[in-house]
């Protein structure tokens, strides 16, 4: 499975998604696990068609992130709400400006008023996060989410260097 997502880095989530593999204890899977373990210890799947699931789904991911430099030219054409699923303390540290850090009252204001068409991006560290959020609102019927690839650190390498970099421990 190591190698299976270090090709397609949304595989757990499209697996969660479609046969409610690796989003909890019960139904994980290990990192030194084969495809086809886990298609045969979960209702024996065909591994083609689970493959077949995993592409689709990286297609999708794909589709749904948006570059620094792009984002970049439709935010100076255009307001653009942006939406940072980092912690608090990494939020006050470094942000895009104009952000919004997602927090519950954030949450439910998003949930009951913004407009579903709308566009927004999700902001992460390094863009692992931000699809996974995405994939939420999507899930809620949002149409215009996108999420910034690579993170505010892609953002700090291609548009603005003075903002700070920093890595996790």
């Amino acid at each position: 499975m190591r190698e299976v997502l270090e090709v397609f880095p949304g595989a757990q989530r499209a697996l969660f998604r479609k046969y409610h593999i690796g989003g909890c204890a019960s139904c994980g899977f290990s990192p030194d696990e084969t495809l086809a373990g886990v298609c045969q210890r979960n209702n024996n799947l065909a591994v083609d068609e689970v493959l077949a699931q995993i592409r689709d789904s990286h297609e999708q991911d794909a589709r749904i992130l948006i570059g620094p430099t792009e984002l970049a030219s439709i935010m100076k054409k255009q307001p653009v709400k942006l939406l940072d699923v980092r912690s608090r303390e990494e939020f006050e540290a470094v942000q895009l400006p104009g952000s919004i850090l997602l927090v519950q009252p954030v949450m439910m204001e998003i949930l009951s008023k913004w407009p579903r068409e709308e566009m927004f991006v999700i902001v992460d560290h390094n863009g692992k996060q931000a699809l996974d959020a995405a994939a939420y609102f999507l899930g809620h019927g949002f149409t215009n989410v996108r999420a910034l690839r690579g993170g505010i650190d892609a953002w700090s390498q291609e548009i603005d260097p003075t903002l700070r970099r920093y890595t996790l421990g």
